[in-house]
């Protein structure tokens, strides 16, 4: 009998069965946790550049009952890093700063223990600052800014290690990098990568989200579940800092995003491969990999997950396949790498 079962449910899977059972999506499966009236998910697959699965689950807003879409825009968390590294290399190819400034040339508030610390070395994890979130006083209930962070590293002068010496993943490096695009450009980090990436990709609905700036179009909010139920946890006394986290976008923009990765159309050749080349080995982490600038490399694959306290998010490309896969969701779990995986595998053979 067990393996009679096992046989009828590897047949419904793989496209039913001759008895008029609709048969069962495997990656409808995988993303069944995110389906009915529940925070939702959008997911999308590209091969050679071809959206060849596009599809939304559950509620974005479970108040309002509003049904996730692939323009749903979602928080990306720390999948904005690659936007913030982005901005640094534009900036590095158009003069206005060097990879190896140190990072008090543009920041000289910060104290001499990170005189050494250099741009490139917080675009690598590898510059030893303090996290900012263990310096927030407790009890704190207002939101921390990035000039908050600035001011809670400059007047610390402890670090972990010496500049280059270890890896220790950081937001609070990716809080100073946009802080130095904005001190490198002489514009707002929202307004600079508004001009510089989101508008000549045509990212229309993309944006770095400041309280007081232009709201979110199509919002999903952010929720985690709480004794059986949903609760909104769509902000923390940590969410509003950019740089390592501010995004939000959907499916459909980062599609633009992701074909923008194979040429020249948003960074040079060299800016690319400094991006998606493997400086150090990845420690602390639960999975084996290493870092470039804002992705994480494993094997073949680029790939950055985003975590914050309402959202779960992972972007995985095989850019020699010409893969892409991004799971994009609006609850504190599942963590979706290993669900993108598993989405990407028939693809992969």
């Amino acid at each position: 009998m067990p393996k009679l079962l096992a046989g009828l449910a590897l047949t419904l899977l793989l496209g039913g069965c001759a008895s008029g059972i609709k048969p069962v999506d495997p990656i409808d499966a995988l993303m069944r946790r995110y389906s009915g009236d529940v925070p939702g998910a959008s997911l999308l697959v590209l091969k050679d550049g071809k959206p060849i699965v596009r599809r939304s689950y559950g509620l974005a807003n479970l108040e309002d009952g509003d049904k996730a879409t692939p323009a749903t825009n979602y928080r990306l968390a720390s999948v904005s890093k690659q936007f913030t590294a982005t901005a640094i290399l534009l900036l590095a190819e158009s003069g206005r700063l060097k990879l190896d400034d140190p990072v008090r040339r543009w920041l000289p508030s910060l104290p001499e223990t990170t005189a050494a610390v250099t741009l490139r070395q917080l675009l690598t994890h590898t510059g030893g600052l303090v996290d900012y979130e263990d310096l927030i006083p407790p009890g704190s209930t207002g939101q921390v800014s990035d000039n908050d962070v600035l001011r809670l590293l400059s007047a610390t002068p402890k670090t972990y290690f010496a500049p280059g010496a270890a890896y220790r993943y950081s937001n609070s490096g990716y809080v100073l990098l946009g802080l130095v695009v904005e001190r490198a450009s002489g514009i707002s980090l929202p307004l600079y990568l508004r001009q510089h990436i989101f508008q000549p990709l045509h990212m229309d609905h993309t944006l770095l989200y400041e309280r007081g700036g232009p709201e979110v179009e199509n919002r999903a909010y952010g929720y985690s579940e709480e004794n059986g139920g949903w609760t909104r946890t769509d902000q923390s006394v940590t969410s509003a800092t950019r740089g390592d986290g501010g995004i939000y976008s959907s499916i459909d923009d980062l599609a633009k995003w992701d074909a923008a990765l194979y040429d020249d159309r948003l960074l040079s050749a060299a800016s690319r491969k400094l991006a998606f080349s493997p400086h150090v080995k990845v420690t602390g982490e639960p999975y084996e990999a290493s870092y470039g600038y804002g992705w994480r490399i494993t094997g073949d694959t680029l790939w950055h997950s985003g975590e914050s306290i309402g959202f779960r998010n992972v972007i995985v490309r095989w850019p020699k396949q010409r893969l892409t896969v991004i799971v994009l969701s609006n609850r504190n779990e599942p963590e979706p790498y290993r669900t993108a995986l598993a989405i990407a595998a028939p693809y992969l053979q």
